[in-house]
C-alpha cells in the first residue's frame, strides 16, 4: 500500500483538525505524544467517532491491534457489536476493509498520523466518504503503544443511512492514504 507524504491540510474534517493539532502540540521533547495527554484531555464530544487501541508487538516485527473502545459510530458504519477485547485483523476482514490492518501498522513504524478516505456506497446507493485518522501516542514518548483512530463520514447529500455502511455495496474503495507531516 502506497502512502504520499502530505501536509496537514490534508485533512478535511473540522474534528480531526483538531485531533491532529492538539497531537501536534503534545509532541513537547518526544517522539510521539504521551497517552497521559489524551486521558487528560475531554473528548467525550468526540467519542462516538473514535477508536482507541492497543498495540500488542509479535514475532519478526508483527503487530496487533487490540481494540479498547469503538465509538457508537464505528459500531453502526461496520454494523456489528462492540469490538472491545476484539483484535483489528478479526473485524477488519478483506471484504470488509481492502487496506486492512496496513495503515494502523504504518502509523506505528513511521510514529506519525495517517489519514485515508474510503468510498462507499449506503443501503440507498448515495456516496459516502469515510475518512480516518491514526494517531499514534507512546506512554513513555518513544515506543509507539497505542493508536486513536478518529472516524468521519461525509455524503455531498447530506443525510445517508450509516448502518452497515462499510460493509454495504460493493465494500470500500480507497481514494487516498496519506502519512502526514505533523511536527512542529
Amino acid at each position: 500500500m502506497q502512502f504520499d507524504m502530505s501536509r496537514p491540510d490534508v485533512v478535511r474534517a473540522v474534528n480531526q483538525r483538531w485531533l491532529l493539532k492538539f497531537w501536534t502540540q503534545h509532541l513537547a521533547d518526544c517522539r510521539v505524544p504521551r497517552w497521559q495527554a489524551i486521558e487528560a484531555e475531554r473528548l467525550s464530544s468526540f467519542q462516538q467517532n473514535l477508536s482507541f487501541l492497543d498495540v500488542v508487538p509479535g514475532a519478526n516485527d508483527a503487530m496487533r491491534f487490540l481494540i479498547r473502545f469503538h465509538g457508537e459510530t464505528i459500531r453502526r458504519a461496520y454494523g456489528s457489536p462492540d469490538g472491545r477485547g476484539q483484535y483489528l485483523d478479526e473485524v477488519l476482514t478483506p471484504g470488509v476493509c481492502p487496506t486492512g490492518v496496513a495503515p494502523y501498522e504504518k502509523a506505528v513504524r513511521e510514529a506519525l498520523p495517517v489519514y485515508t478516505i474510503l468510498e462507499v456506497t449506503d443501503r440507498q446507493g448515495r456516496l459516502v466518504h469515510a475518512e480516518r485518522l491514526l494517531l499514534p501516542f507512546a506512554r513513555d514518548g518513544e515506543t509507539v503503544d497505542r493508536i486513536l483512530a478518529a472516524f468521519e463520514f461525509i455524503c455531498d447529500d447530506g443525510a445517508f443511512d450509516g448502518h452497515a455502511i462499510m460493509t454495504a455495496g460493493d465494500g470500500p474503495a480507497l481514494r487516498l492514504s496519506a502519512l502526514i507531516e505533523a511536527r512542529a
